[in-house]
This record gives structure tokens, C-alpha cells and sequence, in this order.
């Protein structure tokens, strides 16, 4: 089986779709899936799906979504397999089976730990190759169809947080391979996407400074820390302090 969760949600076996269009079991097709190989309990699944307001019937709804993801797996099924060895019921809970290295989040998770450890080690085209890798496995917001409840809100709360500190340390990366004038578009784009994120305002600073212009590095810094004060009360931090003192004295900057 093969499935996808950063971005619109897929899971195919054999080419077949198994993904349901009925909101809570597709949501609970999700959750299962950003668990594969472990035991998702029943009080988690009936909290995702209903939050607090648990009806009575809960119990029963359940099992009846989990026989509706197990009928759409069993018609994707080779003969001799069946549904319950996919979706397996556990004391207590359920398991979706998933062979390693299907899952897409498993497998940026494994390439951005790959570039981690190549960025600690000073390789920096190995760094930004792997890095880059696990960036372009995002096809949109992870689950973007998926309506999410409170346990799948903060896994997705994860996997964008992860996503941002992959690109954080790819443009690292490509900054110390000496990238910066490819990198100003992308930097320009993320600082004003997000304009309270001291760390990609620093990349850019670097960026610009690096490729001669120093005065708009220094009208980034501006941006900053107006929308930092006027809206948190915040001066920069001293990191983003340092490099707007190195590039007033014209000093080269460390990404």
C-alpha cells in the first residue's frame, strides 16, 4: 500500500484508491495511516473524531467506519488476502499495516535526518540534495483534505513545523555553497510569508548582503523589527542583532 499525506491524502493498493470520500472515515483513514505498524487506540480514534462530545453510540460508529475502510481495502486486495490482516484489530485498538518505505512522511523523515547529519558533518551538497529530496515530497499543507480533529491537528502541526526546519537548514546548506543570489527570490517570498520569522529575515539578510545589497539586507532588518515591536513588543533577537551590526560594518556574514 502506498500513502501520502503531505499534501491532498492517497493511499493506493495495486493502483486502487482506498481513500473514502465520507469525511470521518477518511479522517480516520489518516490517523491510522500517521500511526501505520502501531496500535491507534479506540478512546484516540473516537477523540479524533469527535472530540469531546462522544455520542453514546460511539463504539458502534466506529466499528462500522473501520468496516467500511475494510471493505475498499478488501476490493484492492490480490486473491488470498484479506482486509483484517491489513487493518488488524488489536486489544484495545487498531493497526494499519504498511510496508517501510511506503509512507511518504516516513520517507522525508528519513531523508531530512540524512541531511542533518550531512550538514553536521560540513557536507553541504550532500546536506541540500537530501534535504531538497525531502522538501519536494510535499505536494501542498499536509492532509489538506482531510478535515482534522484535535489528535491529527497536532500531527499536522508536526509535520509543518518539520517542514519548515528542513528548509531552514537546506538554505543553510545552500547558503554555504555560496548560493545566495539563487536564493534571494525564495527568501524574499518566505520572509513575507512570514513575516515574524527571525531566521529565514537572517538567511535573507546574508543573502543580500552577500550579493552586494546591503541596504535592502538592512530594510529587511527594518521590516522585522517594526512588525516585531508593534506587534509582540519584541526587539530582534541578538543572533539577527550580530549579522544587521556585521553588514553596517560591511564584514562578511556566516549563514
Amino acid at each position: 500500500m502506498e500513502i501520502n499525506v503531505l499534501g491532498p491524502l492517497t493511499a493506493h493498493e495495486r493502483g486502487v484508491s482506498i481513500v473514502p470520500s465520507a469525511a470521518k472515515p477518511r479522517q480516520l483513514l489518516a490517523l491510522l495511516a500517521l500511526h501505520a505498524d502501531r496500535v491507534v487506540t479506540v478512546p484516540t480514534l473516537m477523540e479524533e473524531i469527535w472530540g469531546e462530545s462522544i455520542p453514546r453510540s460511539a463504539a458502534t460508529t466506529l466499528q462500522t467506519y473501520i468496516l467500511q475502510l475494510r471493505r475498499r481495502i478488501a476490493a484492492s486486495l490480490e486473491p488470498g488476502r484479506h482486509a483484517k490482516d491489513v487493518l488488524v484489530t488489536r486489544h484495545g485498538g487498531y493497526v494499519l499495516r504498511v510496508r517501510p518505505g511506503r509512507l511518504d512522511y516516513e520517507e522525508f523523515d528519513r531523508l531530512v535526518a540524512a541531511g542533518r547529519r550531512a550538514l553536521e558533518a560540513g557536507d553541504d551538497r550532500t546536506a541540500s540534495e537530501q534535504l531538497g529530496r525531502a522538501l519536494s515530497l510535499w505536494r501542498g499543507p499536509a492532509l489538506v483534505d482531510v478535515r482534522v480533529g484535535s489528535v491529527l491537528e497536532l500531527e499536522v502541526l508536526r509535520m509543518e513545523e518539520s517542514r519548515m526546519a528542513a528548509l531552514e537548514r537546506r538554505i543553510e546548506a545552500d547558503l554555504r555553497l555560496g548560493r545566495h543570489g539563487e536564493l534571494i527570490p525564495e527568501l524574499q517570498v518566505l520572509a513575507a510569508r512570514h513575516p515574524l520569522h527571525e531566521n529565514f529575515c537572517g538567511q535573507l539578510m546574508v543573502a543580500l548582503h552577500r550579493a552586494g545589497n546591503s541596504w535592502r539586507a538592512l530594510e529587511a532588518y527594518q521590516r522585522l523589527r517594526g512588525t516585531l515591536v508593534s506587534e509582540l513588543g519584541l526587539e530582534p533577537s541578538p543572533r539577527l542583532q550580530r549579522i544587521q551590526q556585521a553588514v553596517l560594518s560591511g564584514k562578511m556574514v556566516a549563514p
